[in-house]
């Protein structure tokens, strides 16, 4: 246990534990920390602290934003960091394929760090059940005026995202509901593969051809704003320099053909393209798939990673 640990750390629980769990684990660390039992004066006010902050609902729901956002400042000495891009750089981290140039995005999953379960008492950031799952958390009802319009078309994304991106990469984890690091909104979908990142947002309109322009989508003469993304991938990239970030919207139509409406993509976009593309349902399945597994080792379960994107569900 060290000063940068995190409170899960220094309690040996993972972050997804229970309250019963919290105070187990509490006991147990306090009875070994414990000055009059030969432990450590400091030790014990980090155990201390730790428990009094997990147990809380309202304060370990700020802790664990705080840490999913990249802003507590703890690090497990366990934790595996990897080489950052140059400032200012979207390329990813420093690391290789394996295999040669054979594209590993539908081999099973890999992940880093590995689950050993040789490793006495070392408790993993999250469990390999949870870990394995491909699907977290789902859409919520959030505020009054629009939560019907707005559970249904993220439904949709959700399922055009489990039948026809998820299957394809056995790796890719998606993310639902996660709290906006950039303000306080929420992203509805973010898909984690390996060292990319997507985060996905939604919108649903008539049937047609739709102009986008880098700021508005432009249908008979209307001009339609998107939601606001580019902010919040940038946010997500300065927390995250070892992956590459993109947002994507896709335009969702109220009959459900996945091929409408059409988006033509203005010249003058090309610059915004780079961090967000508007694209129609099948658009998306098609560049996701794409973004996702062209990225440098596709077929890995980023941990770290996923644990800290978890924390941040809203």
């Amino acid at each position: 246990m060290t000063e940068s640990s995190s409170h899960y750390q220094v309690l040996r629980v993972a972050v997804t534990a229970t309250e019963k769990e919290i105070k187990v684990a509490y006991r147990r660390a306090a009875r070994t920390a414990h000055p009059d039992h030969g432990g450590d004066a400091a030790a014990f006010r980090r155990v201390t602290s730790a428990y009094e902050t997990l147990i809380d609902p309202q304060r370990r729901k700020a802790y664990d934003r705080s840490y999913a956002a990249g802003t507590a400042g703890e690090r497990a000495d366990s934790e595996p960091h990897f080489d950052a891009p140059p400032a200012g750089s979207r390329a990813s981290a420093t690391v290789h394929r394996t295999g040669g140039s054979r594209n590993t995005a539908g081999d099973p999953p890999v992940y880093v760090p590995p689950y050993d379960p040789a490793a006495d008492g070392v408790v993993p950031l999250i469990p390999l059940a949870e870990a394995s799952q491909q699907v977290h958390g789902m859409p919520r009802k959030r505020g009054i005026f629009g939560a019907e319009a707005r559970i249904q078309r993220e439904m949709r994304t959700v399922q055009l995202l489990t039948r026809q991106v998820l299957p394809a990469i056995p790796a890719a984890r998606l993310i639902n509901g996660l709290q906006s690091p950039a303000d306080n909104s929420h992203i509805d979908h973010a898909v984690l593969s390996g060292y990319r990142l997507a985060l996905i947002g939604s919108m649903l309109l008539p049937k047609g051809a739709y102009a986008w322009d880098g700021r508005t989508l432009n249908h008979g003469g209307r001009s339609v704003a998107p939601p606001q993304l580019a902010h919040v991938v940038r946010a997500m990239q300065d927390i995250f320099p070892e992956l590459n970030v993109t947002g994507w919207t896709v335009v969702h139509s109220p009959g459900g053909n996945l091929h409408e409406p059409v988006i033509d993509q203005h010249r003058r976009s090309a610059g915004a393209l780079e961090t967000v593309r508007i694209v129609n349902a099948a658009g998306m399945v098609r560049g996701l798939k794409e973004f996702l597994a062209s990225g440098p080792a596709p077929n890995t379960v980023n941990v770290p990673v996923l644990a800290r994107l978890l924390r941040g569900m809203h």
